[in-house]
């Protein structure tokens, strides 16, 4: 079981290690966020088979909040990306004029 649980962490690598090369190359900007958020996936993933190799069933936290910051991270951006603005509510964008 062992081998099984390292070998899914090297495929994980190698995925990671794509999503990184998509992340640099992306013919867009939106390209590259999903990348960026496939990354931080990825290394939830990583965490957790960590967790599960170790023994150390504390990391699981560890990885949950991780999960939960990348989440909100990757809203953020893609408002900023959208909107310029952060603080930007959404509503009356276009000004009547």
């Amino acid at each position: 079981m062992n081998t099984v649980l390292v070998l899914s962490a090297l495929t994980i690598f190698v995925t990671m290690a794509l999503a990184l090369t998509r992340a640099l190359k992306g013919p867009s900007v939106f390209d590259r966020i999903v990348a960026v958020n496939v990354f931080g996936t990825k290394t939830v993933l990583i965490v957790a088979l960590i967790t599960v190799i170790s023994g150390n069933h504390d990391l699981i936290d560890v990885a949950l909040v991780y999960a939960l910051i990348n989440f909100i991270t990757v809203v953020a951006v893609l408002k900023l990306t959208r909107m310029r603005d952060l603080a930007a509510s959404g509503e009356g964008d276009i000004t009547d004029g």
